[in-house]
């Protein structure tokens, strides 16, 4: 393994920082966006899509959105996924299109978006934690084949600790102000 590779390492985790950036944003915190709908996927066509790719979504007013579904047969499927995302969205049916009007944020709606924020947060913990376990066992194989010598694995090892918790320390500040945005009242 080389310094090149722990470069590799870095882009990884860094790709786990912004998805997690990506989920946190569809977390609303009082005004409609569009990027709310992001984590939905539908059932289309015998694969799942993100919902963007069977619909327009806009938002007409501050606590509305609209989904313009472009397929008619993809309408149930539309309303179903919005419905069973956890974003605690109930879509009302207007032909193809599904008007979805935002609730207000009551302080128990807050707490349930701040423990979807600490999800995201875990889940990309993980993703992280896995590059770093890659490149461990790539340093340790290295270290066993003789590519490298103790001194350079060990000195490479704490490296890619370092940008580990580097890393997981950028998705808890990130969390930590998501949480503060929500919780604003």
């Amino acid at each position: 393994m080389s310094a090149t590779d722990v470069n590799e390492l870095k882009r990884r985790m860094d790709g786990a920082i912004n998805a997690f950036k990506h989920d946190i944003a569809s977390l609303r915190t009082g005004r409609a966006s569009a990027n709310i709908l992001d984590p939905v996927t539908v059932e289309a066509y015998g694969s799942r899509v993100p919902l963007n790719q069977v619909a327009n979504i806009t938002v007409p007013e501050p606590r509305m959105l609209s989904v313009s579904i472009w397929d008619r047969s993809m309408v149930q499927a539309v309303d179903r996924a919005i419905r069973e995302s956890h974003l605690g969205l109930n879509p009302i049916m207007d032909g193809q299109t599904l008007r979805i009007p935002l609730p207000e944020l009551n302080e128990e709606r807050r707490r349930s978006l701040v423990k979807v924020a600490h999800d995201y947060a875990e889940k990309n913990k993980i993703a992280v934690r896995n590059v770093r376990r890659d490149g461990m066992e790539g340093l340790k194989k290295a270290e066993k084949d003789g590519d490298i010598g103790q001194d350079e694995s060990r000195a490479l090892s704490e490296k890619v600790q370092k940008i580990t918790d580097d890393s997981i320390a950028e998705i808890d500040k990130l969390l930590v102000a998501k949480e503060k945005e929500i919780m604003q009242v």
